[in-house]
């Protein structure tokens, strides 16, 4: 058995304890991406930064997670399809479920390269997407829908990408700003 799929049983343990743990791994799982989107919006509303600012704070967020989670992350599924693992192993205590294939995690992508964004304007509140962004990935492998590595190359995949993004976004704006 594989450290992943051990690491992932681990987790997945977790599951089927206490209706108290599910429900929360649930809400964790499915719904804290509410959360934080909503969260999201208030950091670039209610900010101190300027008009122009937060427009290219919602510019490299908005295409950090199109790129991560529908490029990059259906890109790879299209070529790796790897079944999630209440559909490949035994024993699982399944409390979600989705049809689509498991590499990478759309959820890690999406969300670790918004946590990204955030992080490289705000260091305070990007620490606390982070952490969102783990606690949620993390309850994905519990509720039996992901593997550990699922979430990681996701992560990794969200991170990469909103460097870039950023990293090109900056560099656009100061070839094209008067002096």
């Amino acid at each position: 058995m594989s450290l992943d799929t051990q690491f992932f049983y681990l987790l997945n343990s977790l599951a089927g304890q206490s209706q108290l743990l599910d429900g929360i791994v649930v809400f964790l799982a499915s719904y804290l991406a509410y959360v934080l989107i909503i969260a999201f919006l208030a950091f670039v509303l209610f900010s101190q930064y300027q008009r122009r600012e937060k427009l290219q704070i919602l510019f490299v967020a908005g295409v950090s997670t199109i790129i991560a989670r529908f490029g990059v992350a259906e890109l790879i599924r299209l070529f790796y399809q790897r079944p999630r693992p209440f559909s490949a192993l035994d024993n699982v205590h399944q409390l979600l479920t989705n049809n689509e294939w498991s590499f990478p995690s759309g959820h890690a992508t999406f969300f670790f390269a918004l946590a990204t964004v955030v992080y490289l304007y705000n260091k305070k509140w990007g620490v606390g997407f982070f952490i969102a962004s783990i606690f949620m990935t993390t309850s994905r492998v519990v509720a039996g829908i992901h593997y550990p590595s699922d979430i990681i190359g996701g992560a990794i995949i969200g991170i990469a990408i909103a460097c870039a993004v950023s990293y090109f976004s900056r560099k656009l704006i100061s070839t094209y700003q008067p002096a």
